[in-house]
């Protein structure tokens, strides 16, 4: 279809699409609890929630050589996909929402500082791979979230201009990453609260796609 105007919808994946931040801290605490990181759902939102593996591994794993952090995040990343296999649910109201932007010929784009392969299981577990022009990964650009660079990629791969875009992000990092990039930002309260998100530089929020708020702003921001 026909992009509307240079509009655009972009996506983070990870407890925006859907609710996988508690699988996330379970692989984390199975992973960096031996080595003296245990994390609660506090300290889990404010120093893991959004951040590349990268960064991840630069606080948490200082003392060791690059090649294993590396691994040592990859089995992480091994167990998140274990626990995550069957268990992916879509958050209320998404699928009537990419209905609708698909009906409107509004691109959409998946930007996410998740792992490629996390990526593409989380949105085939949903069955949503082919409603996305791209899937932006934050670790294969020179920087990755909290920095613009991952959503100006969305914008370019989308054709469209950041004011005429909104993304939707759940995370204090993301947030900061679209919004730095000019989008209007609509904050995903699973984990984070209202305050949060706002304070976050998020211009709302929702606790899900089927928010009547949302569904509102939706449409006036993108006539359909």
């Amino acid at each position: 279809m026909m992009q509307a105007g240079g509009k655009a919808l972009l996506f983070d994946i990870d407890g925006t699409l859907a609710n996988t931040d508690p699988l996330h801290l379970k692989a984390f605490n199975q992973v960096l609890g031996p080595r003296g990181h245990v994390f609660d759902h506090a300290r889990f939102s404010k120093e893991l929630q959004g951040f590349s593996n990268a960064s991840i591994g630069e606080r948490f794993l200082g003392g060791e050589a690059l090649d294993r952090r590396a691994q040592i995040l990859g089995e992480k990343e091994e167990v998140f996909r274990t626990l995550v296999a069957g268990q992916i649910e879509p958050l209320p109201g998404l699928m009537a929402l990419l209905d609708r932007a698909d009906d409107a010929g509004i691109p959409m784009v998946a930007v996410t500082n998740a792992p490629r392969l996390n990526a593409e299981l989380l949105l085939s577990g949903l069955g949503i791979t082919r409603r996305f022009k791209a899937i932006v990964i934050g670790d294969e650009l020179p920087h990755g979230k909290p920095h613009p660079l991952p959503y100006q990629e969305g914008l370019r791969f989308a054709g469209a201009g950041a004011q005429a875009a909104i993304a939707f992000e759940d995370s204090r990092s993301g947030v900061q990453s679209a919004t730095a990039a000019g989008i209007p930002t609509i904050g995903i309260r699973t984990s984070l609260s209202h305050a949060d998100l706002v304070a976050a530089g998020a211009i709302a929020s929702a606790s899900a796609f089927d928010d009547p708020d949302l569904l509102a702003r939706l449409a006036a921001a993108m006539t359909w």
